[in-house]
């Protein structure tokens, strides 16, 4: 199964295609996870005045996205040479 997926073309190019974009934007990671942890710090910030269990699910979901996704983006940051 996995010799399948090693020598797919369309997942070459896929990953080729995404370095590309990764290297053209380097910073765009690191920017979106910025976006998502202020938006997690409104979603929270709501709920304070609403005491909802779905807002309190989302903001911290969304927090903790937009922290992984900044670690990344950083870690891809370095790899491709800022």
């Amino acid at each position: 199964m996995f010799k399948q997926v090693d020598r797919s073309p369309r997942l070459a190019r896929l990953i080729q295609g995404l370095g590309d974009f990764m290297a053209r934007q380097r910073g765009l990671p690191v920017v979106i996870g910025i976006a998502l942890v202020i938006v997690s710090f409104v979603v929270q910030a709501v709920n304070v005045y609403t005491n909802n269990p779905a807002l309190e699910l989302l903001g911290i979901a969304v927090l903790h996205l937009g922290i992984i996704s900044a670690l990344v983006g950083l870690l891809l940051a370095e790899a491709l040479g800022s």
